[in-house]
C-alpha cells in the first residue's frame, strides 16, 4: 500500500508540465532514438538522486524533534496546496529549447534544472519530508521505492509517447494532466494538514 501511495505521489508530482519535462519532450520532438535514451536517462538520476535526499535528509531532522515534525507537517501541508492550486490554475507551456548539445552539456543542464532551482529544493524537502513525518518506520522504504519508480515510468513514458506523436502534438493536450496531478497533490495536502492538526492537539492540548 505504502509503495502505491508513494508511486501515485511521485507521478503526480512529476507530471505538471516544469523545466525537466521540458527538455525530456524537446528532446523526443527534435533528437534521434539514442540521443532522447541518453537524456531520459541523466534527468531521471539526478531527478532520484534529488527524492532521495530530500526525503531522508528530511526524515533525519524530524525523527530528531518532534516540534520540527510539526513545523515540517503544517508549513508542508500548506505548501503542498498550494502547489495542488497552482498547477490546476496554470497553463502549460513548451518554449524552445537547444537540445542538440555535447552529453556533458546534457548532464550539466539536467543537474542545474534539477538540483540549482531553489523552489525544486525546497518544494521537494517539504513535500517527501511531510510525508516521510507521517509514515511508521518500516513503511518509509516502501514509499520512497515507489517514488523513485516514477522517475523512470514517467520520464521515459514522456519521451516515448513524444516520439511517437512529434508532428501532432498540441501542448493543450496537457492541460488534463495538470488538472489531474493537482487534485492528487491537494487531496494528500489536506491529509497532512490533518496529521498536522492531530499532532498540534497531541502535544499541546490533549
Amino acid at each position: 500500500m505504502f509503495f502505491l501511495q508513494g508511486l501515485l505521489v511521485g507521478l503526480a508530482s512529476l507530471a505538471p508540465i516544469g523545466m525537466q519535462n521540458l527538455f525530456i519532450i524537446n528532446t523526443a520532438l527534435v533528437q534521434p532514438l539514442r540521443r532522447i535514451i541518453l537524456t531520459f536517462l541523466i534527468v531521471t538520476f539526478f531527478d532520484i538522486s534529488l527524492s532521495l535526499s530530500a526525503f531522508f535528509g528530511m526524515g533525519a531532522l524530524i525523527a530528531a524533534s518532534p516540534l520540527f515534525k510539526l513545523i515540517i507537517l503544517i508549513c508542508g501541508s500548506l505548501l503542498i496546496l498550494y502547489i495542488a492550486y497552482t498547477i490546476m490554475s496554470s497553463s502549460p507551456t513548451i518554449k524552445t529549447v537547444d537540445t542538440n548539445i555535447p552529453i556533458k552539456q546534457i548532464i550539466t543542464t539536467a543537474f542545474i534544472v534539477t538540483w540549482m532551482n531553489p523552489q525544486a529544493l525546497i518544494d521537494a524537502s517539504l513535500m517527501f519530508g511531510a510525508f516521510r513525518a507521517t509514515l511508521p518506520p518500516l513503511a518509509a522504504d516502501e514509499f520512497i521505492s515507489g517514488i523513485a519508480l516514477a522517475s523512470p515510468l514517467w520520464f521515459g513514458s514522456l519521451a516515448y509517447t513524444i516520439r511517437l506523436i512529434a508532428k501532432k502534438i498540441k501542448i493543450s493536450s496537457f492541460i488534463w494532466i495538470n488538472r489531474i496531478c493537482g487534485l492528487i497533490i491537494l487531496g494528500y495536502g489536506i491529509k497532512l494538514l490533518i496529521n498536522g492538526i492531530q499532532l498540534f492537539y497531541a502535544m499541546y492540548l490533549g
